[in-house]
């Protein structure tokens, strides 16, 4: 199986203006393929297969006064940025064959978004240098910050930017199903997941929600009402927006480690682990979306998922139209829908 880790990067200034450099020019990469292929479609004509765009936009351009700046970044990141954007239209069709779940079109990318990042495969010839930084062509070595070991040579590195301006690297790395298979454990628990207590398991144990977000709020407030009163396009502006990029990047690493936490402990004590499929797109949708989004139920779920086949455990979802509370645990008896305010009920004499 395929796994991600990230590692947070401390690029210098030179490292920093050379970053930029490849993420502009894999975004205008994207963007110049996007539109080629859009005019195509427009005109009624077949899409332009990935090498054709290879030659017009990366080798041919890069011979031409207003692109001759694409030669200054790695080939292997220009090429990489079509691939994406082939994933990306494979991905919207398979939406509406209902190959997968359906997703949007392909949009232009802008220098303006949150997030930019830029893939190094193995032909870009990057590596984990004897001092433990991380060397990119063009780039240069770049420091790393290690919180553990890969379990194997990684395939592909992808250098990240985030809103608030820190630079991460996630690796891919095929790791063996059986490297980390936990010892056989007798337990088996079922989680009803929920907002006062994020979950409550069959055997009664309640954990209590954190509610990461609503706690930092007032936090939150003030950073966004400080950056409300910049004037736009100032610098004390882009310094206040980063203020509540980070401010935002606490809540998201707060609420990722206690779902780390959590999930690798259920999966520890249990050898299978039931949860409900719930509707998080619907529930989002009403008065609680808030509290519902700060739950981060999926995320929760897709670590259980992941972590299940990485630790050896088994991992059932229930349909979220299974009449649960109607069902006797014990017997299996069904005895029709109750009101919420009935938490136990004694099976009818037959």
């Amino acid at each position: 199986m395929q796994l991600r880790y990230s590692f947070r990067l401390y690029p210098n200034g030179p490292q920093r203006s050379a970053l930029a450099r490849a993420f502009g020019c894999a975004r205008v990469v994207y963007n110049d393929a996007l539109r080629t292929r859009e005019d195509a479609r427009a005109a009624g004509e077949a899409f332009p297969k990935i090498g054709d765009l290879s030659k017009a936009l990366i080798t041919e351009a890069k011979k031409t006064m207003e692109r001759a700046w694409l030669a200054e970044v790695s080939a292997v990141v220009l090429q990489q940025s079509l691939r994406d954007l082939d994933t990306a239209y494979r991905n919207f069709f398979d939406g509406l064959t209902g190959k997968r779940p359906r997703m949007g079109a392909p949009r232009f990318k802008s220098r303006k978004d949150n997030r930019q990042a830029v893939r190094f495969t193995a032909n870009a010839r990057w590596k984990v240098t004897a001092g433990g930084d991380l060397s990119l062509p063009k780039i240069g070595d770049v420091r790393v910050k290690w919180s553990r070991s890969l379990p194997s040579v990684p395939s592909t590195v992808t250098v990240i930017k985030d809103a608030a301006g820190g630079y991460f690297a996630s690796f891919v790395v095929d790791s063996d199903p059986g490297a980390d298979l936990l010892p056989e454990a007798t337990g088996v628990v079922g989680i009803d997941l929920g907002l006062t207590h994020f979950a409550v398991l069959s055997d009664g144990t309640k954990i209590d929600s954190p509610r990461f977000l609503r706690r930092a709020e007032k936090r939150l407030k003030k950073a966004q009402r400080d950056l409300s009163r910049k004037a736009k396009g100032s610098r004390n502006r882009d310094k206040a927006r980063v203020k509540v990029a980070r401010a935002h990047a606490r809540v998201a690493d707060a609420r990722r480690e206690f779902h780390h936490q959590l999930s690798t402990w259920l999966l520890r004590e249990n050898q299978a682990v039931a949860v409900e499929d719930l509707a998080v797109k619907a529930l989002a949708r009403t008065r609680m979306a808030k509290s519902v989004h700060d739950a981060g139920w999926s995320a929760f779920v897709a670590m259980l998922e992941y972590k299940a086949v990485k630790f050896g455990r088994t991992l059932v979802r229930i349909g979220r139209f299974e009449p649960t509370s109607q069902v006797c645990s014990a017997c299996g008896i069904k005895d029709g829908p109750k009101p919420l305010s009935v938490r136990a009920w004694t099976i009818p004499v037959l």
